[in-house]
């Protein structure tokens, strides 16, 4: 049992979930018997009936019994060999996972037979207007409000993706049984499908044997936004704007989205050495392939829908320009086609000035007649020119074509200008597409060339190897084209004209010239023969369907740009026109909107309102990355690089500097033009991944990435620093580019983590923004935007729940005053955690209560690990936390939460957290026996071994509990259902002021404040989720007696935050507010607790071993 909650608290049916959870019990039971075998489930049965019983008379008060039913429950999980204890640990777990899934489902049914839905986009619009918001007030913040939910892969989540699968396999059956019209054989076929789907389960290992690399937690990442986001978003939308039009009477425009979504999967390398500079552009490349195959999926199912005719003028001519120029580009690839020739064949006609030059052949002038009267010039080099010679079996002869075939297919615009039909029964082309190599060389293409083999030949009308070119009358005098056949306009097959020059000295088959024709023709056409089958035929000339005609197109382009995705991420050579790609969701956006355009003005709304707004709406979502890749990385990697720079300088060791001096040093390199890192450097391996890292994000740039954050950030300097590297990389990779970097620089977030770095947090925030180089840097490059992120983490583990809390509060405060001081705008980044030890707790909860004014509209939060598939696995529950992040932001900005009414509140809560602080410090750091006592009562070591994420759990190799993650410090305690975190030193706080005389005073806190309301019932939530039994016996078992004391003053030191906080609330027991939440652990605390004591047992033997 865990200390993580979530947003859909609703209520719900529980004779539904009793009879879903019965259902998937027996099931279950049926499977294991064919698996195990009927001994084994007796077996379980017997420690199930103990484990229920047990909790029965504890639930009723009658402790004794509990504790000797629990006793026998234990010397019977003590007597069960590793093979049995195995598949017991196995069924339960498996159970439980199948109660969630049901809780899930039933859930989901809730919130659809809910005609009114509180928190609801149509709920919270009406309590605004109804409260005096003006309807233009709340239309104008909606579309302006910005809400990042940034996706982390922290290593809490445990199920393994394959079985996430099938849980939401299991969860679409379960959805499908609830039909009333299912007949009693789909319903016998259903019960066999969840037998199928449980099978499969018990017979998948649930644990991963190799630890996950940073790139397979990005693929999970992105597989949550292919299988759940991709479908919630256009729903959510749509319900905003439904909820819009209703009350403001517009609806939300199309490219507006107050949702977008951030990753640090594959981009946060603090203490995780896995990931590395290529592992970022990888993650990022990967991300981009992802989003445009998505589009392309999209797209085609759009152009299956859009098979109407009627459009606008402009509309129409779009289309029939694709139409031509696939035209022209069919006519030059059937030069080339692999396909037998037709009987008639077309000639393009071309102007040609020749002129020689010394050695590198001849230099072609061409201008091609284009069909709207457009002449194209371009000048090109050839060593040898690719050169067409028709031939025939019959006395025939036709002035000798030079045509540059290459360039003229990129340079597809061209159509046929005048044209010669000839009778030919067979042709044989020779093309040769050598570029020159000399000085004389004035435009180089930079496109791949084709040697054929058996090249070396001669042209026509040459003289000393050296070719001529002969054209008799200008391209617009057409009707003085010469063609002499002997006066015979048949080919015979006698022979072969004797003007004809053939490959000297030449192994040159027909067949090898087929392949090389078919090679280039397909990298021309970017698709194989095989890919044409599966496309339907082109709409012809007249009654074309002209969006289809845009979509194609729009088609083609996504597949090349997905093609030149897989060369990046292969290292290949990739070298295509820009035109032939997306880069930008603008681009891809274009099109789109034209066609909603055209189809809204021709009074088809209905249609652009359907699929196409949907997949508009998409791309202003995700872009073309998904989720937008943020950088994270310790502020002394970057003093380290700086030291190596600075030395290698003779300037000094950067690190020993005091900040006013390191302050200065950065700041004039900023205003600097020159690169700061001389290219010949020579430095550490780690320095160079810090540089290769900015490299990477200079050659990504802000299209691609999002934010760089610093963590343990505690001076200006440090935000400086990341500046300085980040400009001295943009600079370098625009030298070699010879252009600038793509996108715009990165956002500089610091993360103050510690309790020290949250109280100095407001004092940093100023020092910069007194900066002039940064104040002008932020308004020039970031919209006058500074954004900061608040760590909950670290400063749980760094003081205890409770003083990270008021510490973070109060240092957001400290933010938004100095940024306001300075004029500028500022978003807070939450980096919250999922148990409510490291920030977790409800969304809305969470908003509402953070400081006045630190919510304006923009907000940026982590979903970490488990969280991530508990609130967006599935697309109902998706839409529901989507919305609950828009009305929560929307409420705190429009109706700020309450601020302390009296000065006395603030010195309460001080006093409160000092107490508190001073005990948990005193325990967790200063006592000698709490370290041992640690490794002893919970199963932190073993933890260790589980492959459940690519970070190590220290950021260094010490032993103590400093340089220990917060989250196996957090999973540690969760396991022996002890959450020791959540709640240590607040029962001690709480009794300090409450003994001074202050309950009155903390319980119209309580009732009056927000922040302290949230945080109280947090707290109450965890202690009434604590298990003190159950830790008693880890103690019991596991830790050596001159430590047992320690562990009874930690379950006394529950029992008063326990004591204190239910008289403050006036609650009677901790969970007796949350009904649905008490029913539902009760149900599992069967199950739950034969876990844990056979858990405790494993440990036990181990321990002896």
């Amino acid at each position: 049992m865990t200390d993580i909650t979530d947003d859909i608290s609703e209520e719900i049916s529980f004779q539904g979930f009793e009879d879903d959870c019965k259902l998937l019990r027996n099931l279950l039971g049926d499977v294991l018997q064919s698996e195990v075998g009927p001994q084994f489930m007796e077996k379980v049965e017997k420690t199930r009936v103990l484990a229920q019983s047990a909790c029965n008379m504890r639930m009723v008060g009658i402790e004794d019994t509990a504790e000797l039913l629990e006793k026998q429950l234990g010397a019977e999980l003590s007597q069960m060999t590793l093979e049995e204890a195995l598949p017991l640990a196995r069924t339960f777990s498996h159970y439980l996972n199948l109660s969630g899934i049901a809780e899930t489902h039933h859930r989901v049914t809730k919130i659809r037979s809910t005609a009114k839905i509180s928190k609801s986009c149509d709920d919270t619009f009406n309590q605004l207007v109804q409260s005096g918001v003006s309807p233009e007030e709340l239309y104008k913040t909606v579309c302006n409000q910005v809400v990042e939910i940034v996706l982390t892969a922290h290593p809490t989540q445990i199920t393994r993706r394959t079985l996430q699968y099938k849980h939401i396999r299991i969860a679409h059956l379960l959805e499908y049984n609830d039909r009333p019209d299912l007949g009693q054989e789909d319903r016998d076929m259903l019960i066999e499908d969840l037998k199928r789907e449980i099978s499969a389960i018990w017979q998948t290992d649930e644990l991963r044997r190799h630890r996950p690399t940073p790139v397979d937690e990005a693929r999970a990442g992105l597989n949550i936004v292919e299988q759940s986001l991709w479908r919630a978003v256009p729903h959510y939308l749509r319900r905003v704007s439904n909820a819009l039009k209703k009350h403001t009477g517009k609806s939300l425009p199309l490219t507006c989205t107050p949702i977008k979504f951030g990753s640090w999967m594959g981009g946060d390398r603090d203490g995780n050495p896995n990931v590395t500079a290529k592992v970022t552009r990888n993650v990022s490349l990967l991300s981009r392939w992802m989003a445009i195959d998505l589009y392309i999926r999209e797209v085609d199912n759009l152009r299956f829908e859009l098979s109407v005719n009627q459009c606008t003028e402009k509309f129409s001519r779009l289309a029939h320009e694709i139409l031509e120029k696939a035209d022209v580009n069919a006519n030059m690839v059937s030069l080339l086609a692999p396909s037998p020739f037709p009987s008639k064949f077309t000639l393009v006609w071309l102007d040609i000035v020749t002129k020689r030059t010394r050695c590198t052949g001849i230099k072609i002038q061409w201008r091609i007649g284009m069909k709207f009267g457009i002449n194209h010039h371009s000048g090109i080099n050839l060593r040898t020119i690719a050169i067409m010679l028709p031939l025939f079996q019959h006395s025939f002869q036709l002035e000798l074509i030079y045509l540059p075939v290459q360039d003229l297919m990129i340079n597809c615009f061209c159509t046929i200008y005048a044209t010669c039909f000839i009778n030919a029964s067979e042709l044989f082309t020779v093309l040769q597409l050598s570029y020159c190599y000399s000085e004389h060389n004035e435009v180089e293409s930079h496109y791949p060339c084709l040697d054929f083999p058996g090249s070396e030949f001669m042209p026509l009308h040459s003289k000393d190897g050296q070719p001529s070119l002969r054209v008799e009358e200008s391209l617009h005098d057409i009707s003085k084209l010469t063609i002499r056949t002997n006066g015979n306009d048949n080919v015979s097959n006698s022979g072969i004209a004797q003007s004809v020059v053939t490959p000297r000295g030449s192994s040159f088959s027909s067949s090898q010239l087929l392949a090389q024709r078919k090679l280039f023709a397909e990298s021309q056409l970017g698709r194989t023969s095989f890919h044409k089958l599966l496309e339907p035929s082109s709409s012809q000339r007249p009654g074309i369907a002209p969006y289809r005609v845009v979509l194609g197109d729009t088609k083609e382009k996504l597949l090349k740009t997905r093609k030149r995705l897989e060369l990046l991420l292969e290292d290949l050579p990739c070298e295509y026109d820009f035109k032939d790609y997306y880069e930008t969701s603008e681009q891809l956006l274009e099109p789109l909107i034209m066609c909603y355009n055209s189809l809204e003005y021709c009074g088809s709304a209905i249609l652009a309102e359907g699929r196409l707004a949907d997949l508009i709406r998409r791309v202003a979502t995700f872009g073309m990355v998904l989720m937008k890749l943020d950088l994270r990385q310790e502020s002394g990697r970057h003093s380290e690089t700086l030291d190596a720079i600075t030395n290698y300088l003779d300037m000094g060791t950067y690190s020993e500097w005091d900040e006013d001096k390191k302050l200065e040093f950065l700041t004039r390199e900023l205003k600097g033009k020159r690169p700061l890192v001389p290219p010949t450097i020579e430095v550490a391996s780690d320095v160079k991944e810090v540089l290769d890292t900015f490299r990477v994000a200079a050659e990504l740039g802000s299209d691609s990435l999002g934010a760089y954050v610093i963590s343990m950030a505690s001076n200006a300097s440090d935000v400086l620093a990341v500046e300085l590297l980040q400009k001295d990389a943009r600079l370098s990779i625009a030298g070699e580019l010879g252009r600038p970097c793509p996108g715009g620089t990165l956002r500089v977030v610091p993360l103050f983590e510690t309790v020290k770095d949250l109280r100095e947090a407001g004092s940093v925030i100023r020092k910069l923004l007194s900066i002039d180089w940064y104040h002008k840097h932020i308004i020039d490059n970031h919209n006058s935007h500074q954004e900061v992120m608040v760590g909950y983490s670290d400063s749980g583990k760094d003081a205890g729940r409770f003083t990270a809390a008021w510490e973070l509060y109060k240092a957001q405060e400290e933010v938004v005053a100095a940024c306001n001081e300075y004029g500028i705008k500022v978003t807070l980044f939450h980096g919250r955690g999922g148990s409510i030890g490291r920030g977790g707790g409800p969304t809305y909860l969470a908003i509402q209560s953070q400081p006045p004014g630190s919510v304006m509209g923009s907000l940026r939060s982590t979903e970490q690990g488990e969280m991530v598939q508990a609130k967006f696995g599935l697309p109902q529950i998706a839409v529901r936390q989507l919305e609950i992040y828009t009305t929560a932001v929307l409420l705190a900005t429009l109706r700020p939460p309450k601020p302390p009414k009296e000065e006395k509140w603030r010195n309460l809560m001080d006093k409160i957290s000092k107490i508190s602080c001073s005990l948990y410090r005193n325990t967790v750091y200063e006592n000698p026996e709490f370290l041992a006592y640690f490794h002893e009562a919970t199963p932190e070591a073993e933890l260790g071994f589980l492959n459940i994420g690519s970070r190590p759990t220290r950021r260094k190799s010490s032993v103590g509990i400093g340089h220990l993650r917060a989250i196996p410090w957090i999973f540690a305690w969760t396991q022996t259902r002890f959450v020791l975190p959540s709640w240590l030193g607040v029962g001690a706080g709480l009794k300090g002021i409450c003994e001074k005389g202050h309950t009155e005073d903390l319980r119209a806190m309580y009732k009056d404040w927000p922040f302290f309301q949230s945080t109280i019932d947090l707290i109450e939530m965890v202690l009434g989720k604590a298990d003190i039994p159950i830790a008693k016996h880890y103690d019991e078992v596991l830790v050596s007696e001159s430590r047992q004391e320690l562990g009874a003053e930690l379950r006394k030191e529950l029992l008063t935050a326990e004591k204190f906080v239910l008289e403050i609330t006036g609650h009677v027991n901790c969970l007796k507010t949350t009904v649905s939440l008490r029913k539902l652990i009760e149900s599992r605390l069967p199950f739950l607790n034969s876990m844990n004591m056979l858990q405790v047992e494993i440990l036990k033997r181990l321990e002896t071993r």
